[in-house]
């Protein structure tokens, strides 16, 4: 089974509770509550999807977060962009036990080509799957 990273599926979750929440604005202790998380960390969740155009926030009484467009123009592959700070596959530089050592000297761009491929095929499978279809394949 593959991990998922805790900032995404966070992230993932937030997105889909305010798109339960039908345009009313929801406090980040209320998205606490129902993620199991620390508010002051749904907070930097929440200020990271808002730097990406994913929510916005209405200020004063009743205020909290919102969706800033619709489910279905929220992508998984956005939602990763916004909350991630490096790719999905991370490369140990291969190091030359010698100095004539062609196999560790070539294998390093091999490595980076797959790692390449690998990551590009992750992005567009988020890229196909919508926050409104996650909504609705959970069910909600």
């Amino acid at each position: 089974m593959t991990q998922t990273s805790t900032r995404f599926a966070l992230s993932v979750h937030i997105l889909t509770f305010l798109a339960t929440r039908r345009k009313k604005a929801t406090t980040s202790e209320e998205i606490a509550e129902s993620a199991g998380a620390n508010p002051a960390f749904i907070r930097r969740i929440l200020s990271d999807l808002s730097r990406a155009g994913l929510t916005t926030s209405q200020l004063g009484k009743g205020g909290g977060a919102l969706l800033a467009r619709g489910p279905k123009k929220i992508s998984m592959l956005d939602v990763y962009q916004a909350v991630e700070r490096e790719g999905i596959v991370a490369l140990r530089k291969a190091r030359a036990r010698q100095p004539s050592d062609s196999v560790s000297s070539s294998l390093e761009p091999v490595l980076r080509n797959i790692a390449g491929d690998a990551e590009a095929a992750f992005f567009a499978a988020l890229d196909g799957v919508s926050l409104k279809q996650v909504v609705r394949q959970a069910d909600l």
